[in-house]
């Protein structure tokens, strides 16, 4: 009995380790795209943020494995929302 103890008590720590690993490995595949589309990771989520995309991280690391061209258009839409941003952050310093 001890030993079916502990076997649950490790599937439960492996299924809650497995959404832990699993968000690491989408945070790292949608970081290297990022950064060889010359954008870090955070500002590419705030861009995207900032363009109204909700998209979460498991679809836009789909997106940077499988569709080059479609993850580069993303990245060029979040570093636009970003330069809409500062421009309009700098127009409300000038006044």
């Amino acid at each position: 009995m001890e030993a079916v103890d502990r076997g649950l008590k490790f599937a439960y720590v492996g299924r809650k380790r497995k959404k832990r690993d699993y968000r690491r490995l989408w945070i790292v595949r949608i970081n290297a795209s990022c950064r060889a589309a010359g954008l870090s990771y955070s500002k590419f989520v705030h861009g995207l943020k900032a363009a109204g995309l909700d998209l979460n991280r498991k679809v836009l690391a789909d997106v940077a494995l499988h569709d080059d061209a479609a993850f580069r258009n993303l990245a060029n839409l979040a570093k636009s929302a970003l330069e809409v941003k500062e421009s309009a952050r700098l127009a409300l310093e000038k006044e």
